[in-house]
């Protein structure tokens, strides 16, 4: 059984028990979060809307951390011109602990 959800503009295939990092949420370590299921697989597959309304995908959050640092860097040839920027993504790592059907 697995869900795919969507977080933060992105899409995560997930399983009951399994942790991820997704984009920042603004939710305190310890809550617990409803995400957005786009489609459900279990003996049956549901992904057309009345039948995502029963379906619940339940996770804890864990903690927040940062990830790693990106380097981006501009160069225009013969012209002196150089930037480098750095950019840290806010992170939340997440618990999957519920995924049912609601049937």
């Amino acid at each position: 059984m697995y869900a795919i959800i969507k977080t933060g503009g992105k899409q995560y295939r997930v399983e009951k028990g399994q942790t991820l990092l997704v984009e920042r949420l603004p939710d305190d370590e310890g809550a617990t979060v409803a995400l957005e299921p786009i489609l459900f697989r279990s003996s049956d597959t549901i992904f057309d809307r009345d039948g995502l309304g029963k379906v619940k995908v339940a996770a804890k959050v864990l903690g927040h951390q940062r990830g790693t640092k990106i380097r981006v860097f501009k160069y225009k040839p013969k012209q002196g011109y150089k930037r480098t920027q750095g950019h840290r993504q806010e992170l939340t790592r997440l618990e999957i602990t519920e995924m049912s059907n609601g049937a």
